[in-house]
């Protein structure tokens, strides 16, 4: 294999170095800086893990709990009634109406018994592997810092998302791919953009690298030209020699030393990106059950079958995300403002059978019993009405107070529920689980003590968790 991409012979060599720093050249570039570095990451556990590897479904835009995962038949009996408050509520549009049933029907599942309901009817089958959070709380009713906060612990960006401290404490399985990837909708990437994987100050080759469909999964993964072999070794042999006098002028450099091995292992990345983006090779029966042949859940169904395969080649995290911006009409996201109904029929019918056949999938593999499956949303919609205060609209807006999420696989008790909200789903009642303790907890899984994973930074030791958290005990089997 070439140790080094191919480049334009035309090129100067500060050209050649500018094309190396962004892109894939520049993750391969860090991730050896990285290993070269006395402080660089924690390379193993603090404890035996439960968990090798994560999958994150984050739904933007604000999943409504009391029609999904939270089942309150008050709220049924009190449709169309007020439902009292002590204090002006922190929701986006501040139109409190009357309180409103769920619009989809919930049943128990599994031998568990947990009350799902038909709003996932191909996920909520497999009830039985869940680990229900039914009392999540975030800071924000805002969706750019709630996703901020979701994702890093912290109301603003600048600071590293979970995904990025997992890649920094422990590393890369794989010397051929990243060790934190980010397939994003179709219909496009969250409001927040690419704050939301971000490594901040931490290591660069810790942000979550986008994969995307097409010839070029990564952006710059390839060179612009195509040259004959001979141009391509010339170039290689020409930037070798000067490189060497360099080293031999100046001594020992080890961050030109680094960035040589760089375009080595980029090369490794060009063959393995295309082979574990093809899913050709899958048969025709596991296309069809993640949906690859379904109109609405072709996209969710090729990134989640894409994510297993990611998973089973070493990549440590995996997110994807359901929705896209949240601006626009009709939403491109679960943002349920003006009907629950028809928003969320339309996004959950994007991702209900291609969630479920990973879930199924990985269980079927082995592979579910050491990894993380994540399944949350910024925040939650409110119980009463988005609309004025005399009636009952069909939409309900932002709930930060209290809300649902899900978690599967290794280390987890299955089939079960941690945590309550009161009678109607409007606030946390028993265990209010803030994300500092989810992410305390998946770090946990990982094998780490959140407290003890720590980056120097503007004179504090930053972590994930601020200075907060804790594990959620509930959960663990």
């Amino acid at each position: 294999m070439n140790p080094l991409p191919q480049i334009d012979a035309s090129l100067t060599r500060r050209d050649l170095f500018n094309w190396g720093s962004h892109g894939l050249g520049a993750t391969a570039l860090l991730s050896l800086l990285q290993g070269e570095s006395p402080a660089a990451g924690h390379a193993k556990p603090h404890f035996e893990p439960k968990a090798k590897r994560a999958i994150h479904i984050c739904l933007i835009g604000g999943m409504s709990h009391v029609d999904s995962f939270d089942y309150k038949p008050e709220l049924e009996k009190m449709h169309g009634k007020t439902l009292s408050m002590d204090s002006k509520p922190d929701i986006f549009f501040g139109k409190v109406g009357q309180l409103r049933k769920h619009d989809w029907e919930f049943k128990p599942r599994g031998e568990s018994g947990l009350m799902i309901s038909d709003m996932f009817p191909t996920i909520a089958e497999l009830g039985d592997d869940l680990t229900l959070l039914r009392s999540m709380v975030s800071q924000s009713a805002n969706h750019t810092p709630g996703l901020f906060v979701a994702n890093s612990g912290f109301e603003f960006n600048g600071y590293p998302s979970m995904g990025s401290w997992i890649s920094y404490g422990l590393g890369a399985e794989s010397e051929t791919l990243p060790a934190y990837v980010v397939l994003n909708d179709e219909r496009g990437a969250p409001n927040t953009g690419a704050s939301t994987w971000s490594s901040a100050f931490l290591p660069s080759n810790s942000q979550g690298v986008v994969l995307k469909g097409g010839d070029q999964p990564v952006r710059d993964l390839f060179p612009a030209k195509k040259l004959a072999a001979g141009a391509d070794a010339a170039t290689r042999d020409f930037v070798n020699a000067i490189n060497r006098q360099h080293i031999e002028r100046t001594g020992d450099d080890t961050v030109l030393a680094a960035r040589i091995k760089s375009y080595e292992l980029a090369a490794r990345m060009q063959t393995s990106i295309p082979e574990v983006a093809d899913i050709s090779g899958e048969t025709q029966a596991t296309q069809d059950r993640y949906g690859l042949n379904g109109k609405n859940t072709a996209d969710m169904g090729r990134r989640c079958l894409l994510g297993r395969r990611l998973l089973e080649r070493g990549v440590r995290f995996v997110q994807l995300f359901s929705g896209g911006p949240i601006a626009g009409s009709p939403r491109a996201s679960w943002d349920a403002h003006e009907s629950v109904k028809d928003n969320h029929t339309l996004e959950a019918g994007r991702i209900d059978q291609p969630v479920a056949a990973l879930l199924s999938d990985l269980k079927e593999r082995g592979l579910l019993k050491d990894t993380l499956v994540l399944f949350t949303t910024e925040f939650g919609r409110t119980p009463f009405a988005q609309s004025a205060a005399n009636q009952v609209g069909p939409g309900r807006d932002h709930n930060r107070y209290g809300f649902s999420g899900w978690m599967a696989g290794a280390g987890l008790k299955h089939g079960t529920s941690v945590g309550s909200t009161d009678e109607v789903g409007w606030k946390a009642a028993e265990r209010p689980i803030p994300w500092h303790d989810f992410h305390a907890t998946v770090l946990h899984l990982f094998g780490i003590d959140h407290e003890r994973l720590t980056f120097y930074h503007n004179g504090i030791q930053r972590r994930l968790t601020n200075v907060h958290g804790e594990v959620i005990k509930e959960v663990l089997a």
